[in-house]
């Protein structure tokens, strides 16, 4: 039979009061009462209500997690392993974690997510690139955000960033070293900052190298950056260039798409076009070639963002945190050195 809050009154012998002092940690009990009660709720394997411990101590225990459809829709498990990390770190702190989505053109006359509507989260999480519309009106509710990939105009909360520049650098640092000068850059959404850092890494590189930064090389305007997008860049591109040897593609969804459209046109990967991504999304290890890609540490990014709103929830202020998370080249079969002619 299950154990009530009285059997564990009972078993420590003191009040019922007492035991829910000690549970919501709401009064100063002495040690030894305290450790009698805790020992009481472990041998009895008491679980108490947490609908009663939030009435006690005025929190409901929540987190809200937001981002776009189009995240779930377009851009593979990018943020699903995000939102595994911060679950990951709630279990830890005692926290659950109510996930929603909005529409990516999410207007004035949209409702909010029902968490807020409700007060049913302590705080929020957003993943990803949200409306401006929307930030301006979580805010006015002045629940602790935690914003993950993306800098919102105001500089209002803690952030958990992606060494995007770093990166940039890095994929086409690595071209380069293959012996590789007519690199194009496939991106979408480029507003986006993360996307934006990726092209100035990709620029940077180009002139720390002495090469020459070529405009028709760059392809950038697509709305979205997933499969589609990526194929139907790369036929935009080689058929105005036709001395491209190699891709840096902003992601791996647009990579995808890229090598799709390679191989229905009898290009050979790395043969004739070597190609990079980044994020490293399962995927990868499953493509022809293997993906040569810029590794995102996800779940950690997500581990990292829910320790910031917790802190935050502690110390009952917006703590103006940012932790800008490192990447890695992860070498596999889509990038070779150019083959000469």
């Amino acid at each position: 039979m299950k154990s009530t809050i009285k059997d564990v009154a009972k078993e420590a012998g003191v009040s019922i009061a007492t035991v829910s002092f000690v549970i919501n940690n709401s009064k100063h009990i002495s040690s030894e009462t305290k450790n009698r009660v805790l020992k009481a709720i472990k041998s009895l394997n008491y679980h108490p209500s947490k609908s009663a411990v939030n009435l006690v101590s005025g929190k409901t225990g929540n987190i809200g997690f937001i981002l776009t459809d189009d995240h779930f829709l377009r851009t593979e498990p990018f943020y699903t392993s995000i939102f595994l990390g911060t679950e990951f770190e709630a279990r830890n702190a005692g926290y659950y974690i109510l996930l929603t989505s909005i529409n990516p053109d999410f207007n004035k006359n949209d409702p909010l997510p029902r968490f807020i509507l409700n007060n049913s989260v302590d705080g929020i999480i957003v993943a990803g690139k949200i409306p401006a519309n929307l930030i301006d009106r979580i805010s006015s509710y002045n629940l602790p955000t935690v914003y993950i990939d993306y800098i919102p105009t105001k500089n209002c909360c803690p952030l958990v960033l992606i060494d995007n520049l770093q990166g940039g650098l890095m994929a086409t640092n690595h071209l380069i070293e293959l012996g590789h000068t007519n690199i194009a850059f496939i991106g979408a959404d480029i507003e986006h900052p993360s996307l934006s850092d990726r092209l100035k890494g990709y620029k940077q590189a180009l002139e720390n190298a002495k090469i020459q930064i070529k405009n028709n090389l760059i392809v950038t305007n697509s709305k979205y950056p997933d499969r589609v997008s990526g194929y139907n860049s790369i036929k935009s591109l080689l058929s105005k260039n036709k001395n491209v040897t190699a891709v840096f593609a902003c992601n791996d969804a647009m990579a995808i798409g890229v090598l799709n459209y390679l191989n229905d046109n009898d290009y050979k990967v790395p043969k004739d076009i070597s190609l990079i991504g980044f994020d490293d999304v399962e995927a990868d290890l499953m493509l022809n070639p293997p993906l040569t890609t810029i590794r995102v540490p996800k779940i950690e990014m997500g581990i990292e963002a829910m320790k910031l709103l917790v802190n935050t929830l502690k110390n009952k202020k917006s703590l103006l945190n940012k932790i800008l998370v490192p990447v890695e080249l992860i070498e596999r079969e889509s990038t070779s050195t150019i083959r000469k002619k």
